[in-house]
């Protein structure tokens, strides 16, 4: 099926993913290679443990992590296109650390399970490309809502989450749309919504992520990359107007310096000082909102 796939069934399903040829190409680095990522000072115990979670669609791998003792808010990690793997645990463990009981899923769970690159491999490699897209047609949006249904579902049933408290998602590349369709589709228990180098989030469909604003309850941290607002100038215009007509609170910044994908710790173009604001600005957020 893979040798079946075009450029141009290629370029229309990043373009459903929210990520473009020249960002797909700035994550192309290979798999496997994690920068270390620093503790919290007040680093929690933390324990952690791989979960299957049933869906309308199937069962879906994951991770979560919460602290050892007590209850915490829970937070839904969306990653990027590269899926789940130890850069994003390593980040749902930190998250955990300072207070937070944390899920990661594999969103490409009915076609693969995680991790699915092996080191060495790269987005820009035709081959590993093509056996990619399709785990993203086979996601779709009507499947983005119907998971993120389970997963707020999954997080409310775990004894480490505080139900009384409301919930944080945080999406990355692919997962910024996500993070802002789940605000939507569980409104009565998502309270914070980032999203860090999101893709699509503003298009001209009748379903564009910026327009379900309105119907949820959260708080925003919409952090840009500098390279995707020189793209699309007029997105983090949009946003904030979008922000102010629902009056839902928002921080929409655009990261100096930044390539599409700086934040996941295994990115060629990881920016380490930048990355470290985003996840500082985040805890602001969580702080605040949960």
């Amino acid at each position: 099926m893979c040798d079946e796939i075009t450029a141009a069934d290629n370029d229309r399903h990043l373009a459903e993913a929210g990520v473009s040829r020249r960002q797909f190409g700035a994550m192309s680095g290979a798999a496997g290679l994690v920068m270390m990522l620093p503790a919290p000072a007040d680093a929690r115990p933390v324990a952690g443990r791989d979960v299957a979670i049933t869906t309308p669609d199937g069962d879906a791998d994951a991770y979560f992590v919460a602290p050892r003792t007590g209850k915490s808010p829970g937070v839904l990690i969306w990653p990027d296109i590269m899926g789940l793997r130890p850069a994003f645990r390593q980040m749902a463990d930190r998250l955990a650390q300072s207070g937070y009981a944390v899920l990661v899923v594999n969103q490409f769970y009915r076609s693969t399970r995680s991790p699915f690159l092996k080191p060495g491999e790269s987005f820009d490699q035709p081959d590993v490309r093509a056996r990619i897209m399709p785990f993203v047609q086979a996601l779709g949006t009507d499947g983005t809502v119907r998971d993120a249904t389970a997963f707020v579902a999954f997080l409310d049933q775990q004894p480490q989450v505080d139900a009384r408290r409301g919930i944080g998602v945080t999406g990355y590349c692919m997962g910024g749309p996500i993070a802002f369709r789940t605000a939507a589709a569980r409104a009565d228990r998502i309270r914070a919504v980032g999203s860090f180098h999101g893709g699509g989030l503003v298009t001209e469909k009748p379903d564009s992520p910026h327009l379900l604003i309105p119907t949820t309850k959260a708080d925003y941290l919409i952090a840009i990359a500098a390279n995707d607002d020189d793209k699309a100038p007029t997105d983090k215009t949009t946003l904030r107007g979008a922000f102010d007509a629902a009056k839902r609170p928002a921080e929409v910044e655009v990261y100096a310096g930044t390539m599409h994908g700086w934040c996941p710790p295994d990115s060629r173009v990881y920016d380490a000082a930048q990355a470290e604001k985003a996840w500082a600005r985040l805890l602001v957020l969580l702080g605040k909102a949960l």
